[in-house]
This record gives C-alpha cells, sequence and structure tokens, in this order.
C-alpha cells in the first residue's frame, strides 16, 4: 500500500491558524465532536502560544496510517536550520530522533487522532478549501450542542445531589434516632436488632412479591404461569404447590416429595388452602404445603398476597386463550376451499403472524361465476386480532356477493370500496382481484394499493405486474380501479400474495419481491403442472427463513395447464400452533 503525503501548512499569523483549523474542521467531519473540538483546541492554543511568543513561522504537518491522523506541529525556522532526517541516512524517525534533540522531525506538540478513515480524511484535509468561517460556525454548534449535553449532564448531576441528600438527610435522622435510643435506652438494644430483621425479612418479602409479579404477568399461558408459580413458591416458601382451576378437573403442581414422617406413617401439617380471586369470580384453589411444621402468619400474609397477583395474571390469559381461540375458530371458518376448474389450478397457503393472538386480516377467496370463470381474490385488511379477522370475513362475503352480476376486476374492487365506510368509518385494506375465463389467454386483474402480482410466462421468464392501482379500499378518495390484462397462456403461472411473505424490517419489500420472483422463476415447468401444492411449498420455505413472524403471510399460485382437464382438490394448508396442518384437522 502506498504511504499517504503528509499534508503541510505554514503558519506565519492567526489567520493562517484559523485555514489550517478549518481545514482540519472539515477534514474530520465523520469524527465525534468531542474529539475533533479537543483536537481543535489544544493545535490552537499550541500554535497560537508560539505565534504569541513571536518564535516565527510554524509549521503543522498532517499524516495518516492505518488506523489514526496525526498532527505534528514545529518551528519552521528551526527545521531549516537543523539536521533533517532525509541528510541522516541512518536516522530512524521514531527511534533515532527521539535521542536527537537537534533533529527536525521532533516536533514541540504532536496529537494522535483514531478514525474510521485515516486517508480518506488526509485527502480532505488536502483540498484546503474550508472555510474559516463556515469552520467557525460548526465548530460554534458543536460546541452548543456538547453545551447542551453538559447542560442536560449538569441537570441530572443536581437530581441525583438532591436525591442524595434527603437520603443523607434521612440516613442522618435514622442514626440520630438509633444514637438517641442508644444513649437513653441501652436495653432496647436486642429489641432494635430484633426490628432490624424484621424490616430486613418484611424487604425481602416485598421484593419477592415485586419479582414474582414480573414473571406471572410476563406469559400469557396459564400453563406457563402455573409452573412458574411452582417454581417460586418450592422450596422456599412450601414443599409442594398444586393448583386447581374451576374448569379443569386435573391438578396442576408437584406433589410433595416422600419424607421420613410418609413412610413411617405420621400425619403431615394440614395444607395450606388460598382462593384465586378476581372481583367476585374464582378462578381456582391454590394449595401449599408448609417446608416446616407450620406456615408463618407473616407467610400466609405474603401468600394471600401472592395468590391475588397469580389469580390476575390466570385471568387476563385465560381471557387472551379465549380470545385467541374464538379469532383462529373465526378465521379458519372464512378461509376459502380452492375450487376446482379445468382451465386453472390453485394452490393457497395461508399462516398467521406467530406473535400476538395468531390471527390478523390477510385473506384469500376463489370462487367460480355462472359463465365459467374464476375469480381470485387476495387482500390484506389493516390490524390484528379478532377485529381485522370479522372484517375480513365482512369484505369476503360482500366481494362474493357484488360478483354475481359479473363485474369486472376493478368494477368489484369499486364495489367494495363504496361498501367499506358503511361497515366501519377507519377500516381500510388492499386487495388484488384477477379473472380468469376459460378458453380466453388472457389474464384480467385490478389492484387497490396492492403489491403487485407476479406473472410466469410458459418460458420460465417472470414478470411483475406493476401497472397502475387503484387506491387503498377505505380511504376518503374517489378514483377508479382500472382493469389490466396480460397473456396468460397454457402453462403460464400467476402468484397473488401479501406483504408478510416479502417485507422485512431491514431491508424492505422490493428485495422480497425480487426474492419471490427469483424462487418462481426456479421452479420447475413439471412440479407446476404435476404437483402445484408442492410447488407452493418450495415456494414458500425460502421466503419464510428470515421471517419474524410478526406479521400473516398468505399467497394464492394459479396455473394454467398445458391440457386443461379436471384436477384434484389442492390441500389448503394452515398454520395451527407452530405446525402446518390440512384444513380439515
Amino acid at each position: 500500500m502506498t504511504e499517504p503525503v503528509p499534508v503541510t501548512w505554514t503558519v506565519t499569523a492567526h489567520k493562517d491558524l484559523a485555514h489550517v483549523r478549518a481545514a482540519l474542521d472539515h477534514a474530520l467531519t465523520d469524527v465525534p465532536a468531542e474529539e475533533r473540538l479537543r483536537l481543535l483546541s489544544d493545535l490552537t492554543a499550541h500554535v497560537g502560544a508560539r505565534l504569541d511568543d513571536s518564535t516565527g513561522p510554524v509549521l503543522v504537518q498532517a499524516t495518516a496510517d492505518d488506523t489514526s491522523l496525526t498532527v505534528h506541529v514545529r518551528d519552521a525556522s528551526t527545521a531549516a536550520d537543523r539536521p533533517h532526517c532525509a541528510d541522516r541516512p541512518h536516522c530512524a524517525h521514531r527511534s533515532h530522533c527521539a535521542h536527537q534533540p537537534h533533529c527536525a522531525h521532533r516536533p514541540h506538540w504532536e496529537q494522535s487522532l483514531p478514525c474510521a478513515q485515516p486517508h480518506a480524511v488526509l485527502r480532505r484535509a488536502a483540498t484546503n478549501g474550508a472555510d474559516p468561517g463556515t469552520a467557525l460556525l460548526s465548530t460554534d454548534r458543536d460546541i452548543a450542542d456538547l453545551l447542551a449535553r453538559l447542560s442536560q449532564q449538569a441537570g441530572l448531576l443536581d437530581s441525583h445531589r438532591e436525591e442524595l441528600h434527603h437520603t443523607n438527610q434521612g440516613v442522618l435522622a435514622l442514626h440520630a434516632e438509633l444514637d438517641t435510643a442508644a444513649k437513653e435506652q441501652r436495653r432496647l438494644l436486642a429489641a432494635e436488632r430484633a426490628a432490624r430483621a424484621q424490616a430486613e425479612d418484611a424487604r425481602h418479602r416485598l421484593l419477592f412479591l415485586t419479582e414474582a409479579s414480573a414473571a406471572l404477568a410476563a406469559s400469557l399461558s396459564h400453563d406457563a404461569i402455573i409452573a412458574t408459580l411452582r417454581k417460586l413458591l418450592v422450596p422456599a416458601y412450601a414443599r409442594a404447590a398444586n393448583v386447581r382451576l374451576q374448569d379443569d378437573r386435573q391438578e396442576r403442581g408437584t406433589p410433595p416429595p416422600a419424607t421420613p414422617d410418609a413412610l413411617t406413617g405420621s400425619p403431615h401439617p394440614a395444607p395450606l388452602q388460598l382462593p384465586l380471586t378476581v372481583g367476585r369470580t374464582t378462578l381456582g384453589v391454590l394449595s401449599l404445603t408448609p417446608p416446616g411444621d407450620t406456615f408463618t402468619d407473616d407467610d400466609v400474609t405474603l401468600l394471600r398476597e401472592l395468590a391475588h397477583r397469580t389469580a390476575v395474571a390466570l385471568d387476563n390469559a385465560l381471557r387472551y386463550e379465549r380470545q385467541r381461540d374464538t379469532a383462529e375458530a373465526l378465521q379458519q371458518a372464512l378461509l376459502s376451499d380452492l375450487p376446482t376448474a379445468g382451465h386453472v389450478h390453485l394452490a393457497a397457503r395461508y399462516l398467521p403472524a406467530t406473535r400476538g393472538l395468531n390471527v390478523g386480516g390477510d385473506w384469500y377467496d376463489a370462487f367460480t361465476q355462472p359463465d365459467g370463470s374464476t375469480t381470485i381474490v387476495i387482500g390484506d385488511v389493516t390490524g390484528h386480532g379478532l377485529r381485522a379477522a370479522v372484517m375480513m370475513g365482512q369484505l369476503r362475503t360482500a366481494l362474493r356477493a357484488y360478483a354475481v352480476a359479473g363485474d369486472s376486476p376493478g368494477a368489484l374492487l369499486a364495489r367494495l370500496h363504496t361498501f367499506i365506510p358503511h361497515v366501519e368509518q377507519e377500516l381500510y385494506a388492499t386487495a388484488v382481484v384477477a379473472r380468469l375465463q376459460p378458453g380466453e389467454p388472457t389474464v384480467t386483474w385490478a389492484a387497490a394499493g396492492h403489491l403487485p402480482p407476479l406473472l410466469r410466462t410458459p418460458d420460465g421468464r417472470v414478470r411483475v405486474l406493476a401497472e397502475r392501482s387503484g387506491v387503498m379500499l377505505g380511504l376518503p378518495v374517489q378514483r377508479p380501479f382500472p382493469d389490466h390484462t396480460a397473456p396468460f397462456l397454457p402453462g403460464s403461472t400467476l402468484l397473488l400474495y401479501t406483504d408478510g411473505l416479502v417485507e422485512r424490517r431491514d431491508s424492505g419489500i422490493d428485495p422480497g419481491i425480487d426474492r419471490l420472483s427469483r424462487g418462481l422463476a426456479a421452479l420447475h415447468s413439471s412440479t407446476l403442472s404435476d404437483d402445484l401444492d408442492h410447488a407452493a411449498d418450495t415456494l414458500l420455505a425460502p421466503m419464510l427463513a428470515d421471517s419474524n413472524g410478526d406479521d400473516d403471510v398468505c399467497f394464492v399460485l394459479c396455473h394454467a395447464p398445458l391440457v386443461p382437464a379436471p384436477v384434484r382438490r389442492p390441500v389448503l394448508h394452515r398454520r395451527i400452533g407452530g405446525a402446518v396442518q390440512p384444513a380439515g384437522t
């Protein structure tokens, strides 16, 4: 690697120093402000002092290595008079000059500044085109930022100092009281020690309750909450802990371990029964076996409070699980079975988000019209949860009803756009409607703010159907939804999908569409013709490899067979509890 050429400035007056400072400030733009200001301030102070002392011109030189930029300062007159290392073939800059006080290479002052790209910094400094006034304004802004940060830190320090002062006052007051009590009543020393022990025990119990509450509230699974409760209690506060819920015939917990008493038949202490109650509702009973002969009054107080907090966590979990089960059942009931048609083969996949309620607003539909044409729809209702699933069902039903009239895809979207405000004012959705007519080698589609479909031609090339889309459904805007057509010859494949398949937070949507296009192009023609379900799984697997499960995934594959004929009904897959299963299971 060619060693970079140093940059040297001759400073004879303060205005020269201002230009040097401006050049370095411009070059060190990417360096943190504190480090940059420290270097510039030290350089200004040193060179300014030498100029004020009238020692003559000063040389300022900047050099760079692979990790840092170094600024040297030496007297120009001295450098001219003293022997230079270039005149001493055996002089080594880093070793010899240190022992040669008259060597011109030995600087009066130098400072190194680590930076990411020292060579680039040196090149910027060499341009020497920075304006001192601009640099001064930049420095003022940096100083203002630093002063603001210092003011903020000062405020925090004042706050901490005030808090410490109050704490110290409390501690001093406590010590004063203890000293007074010790002086006045020596005989109460034992009681004071006992009180301290009791206070420490109370602190430990309060800390335990705080940590236990956080652990219980961290889950929305009642089984996980019960397991967490058992770990919290056994063996520190109970020998065994069991929970019986009102709608659960099985006890959940752990039986007491075998002890000498159990082996000899001696009676065990009676368990403590604590109701798990929220408001006026009793969810179940917590049964605890004491770790010793019995529970203390403090133990009972602690365990009653813990039982109440457990009941609140269980109530939240049970409500969540009921809502989740209801939403999943509703959404699974609304997913369509794909029709069979000789002119087109269909395969669909729907995987709800793996976080939250596991249900969302992504939906698809496919149905055969009285004229023999097949209409395919895919859409995305904003939001997740039960509301999104219900809204999705209403849109699906409305679109099916409108389609009976035989309108074009664009007209169907227009009617759906008019329908939405009558359902809910703040409901928005995107959708694509495509129609395939038997005997016609074309596909007609229209979009409402949705991602563009992908069309694979019989020769394996993939085209993004990015023709003009209408507005998102539900927006208070009245614009047409234009129909578009494209060739759909035998052997062609159309792919409709939602953003959960292609969008990633760190890269956006376009790279995902490109990756999906490449995956569609890579499918074997025989797989598309003979086993469209396998083609759908092959396309889906790599797209899910980097998914974090935040959004639903939905797509429909439409393939025009080379020879139109009845085909077997494709199997719709859904994700249930993390596993992909057929819809009928």
